[in-house]
Formats: C-alpha cells, structure tokens, sequence
C-alpha cells in the first residue's frame, strides 16, 4: 500500500487554573486549507489533580471540532463536484 499524503496536526494546551484545560488544534490540508479545533475539558473540585486526563479529553474534543469541520467540507466538494445533496458522511 502507498501512502499519497500525510497530515500533521499541531495541538496546544493551556491550563486554566487547576481545574480547567483548553486545547487547540490544527491540521494543514495538501490543498492549503488550514482547520482549526478547540476542546476543553474540566476537572471537579473532588477529582485529583491529573493534568494529563484533561489534556487527553480537552486534545480529543478538539480533534472531534476538526473531524467535524473536515466532514463539511467533504460534504461541500462532493456536492460542488456531483452537482447534487451528498449523504450523510458522519
């Protein structure tokens, strides 16, 4: 099997406080375009301190945003090509 392309996705995490972390996201396209994905995820007070767990949730909810995102524009580029409403991809 060949591989035709690749992405990279670069992800960024803040920490807010202790109890809450923001993640961004972003995927370069082979055609330019640039998707951009942001998730956060919040620790109760009662939970331990475990920086980690949040970032794995808040980096998950921000690819979920760019999977989201890069399913309308599959959407949009089957219809623009077929002239017609595609079906549901996700």
């Amino acid at each position: 099997m060949q591989t035709l392309v690749g992405w990279h996705i670069d992800m960024e995490f803040r920490e807010e406080g202790h109890q809450r972390t923001r993640a961004a996201a972003l995927v370069r396209l082979p055609d330019g375009t640039e998707v951009r994905g942001h998730g956060t995820a919040q620790r109760h007070p009662s939970d331990s301190d475990q920086l980690r767990v949040g970032e794995e949730i808040a980096g998950a909810r921000a690819l979920m945003d760019i999977a989201s995102q890069m399913l309308q524009k599959a959407h949009g580029e089957i219809d623009e090509a077929s002239g017609r409403t595609s079906h549901d991809l996700g």
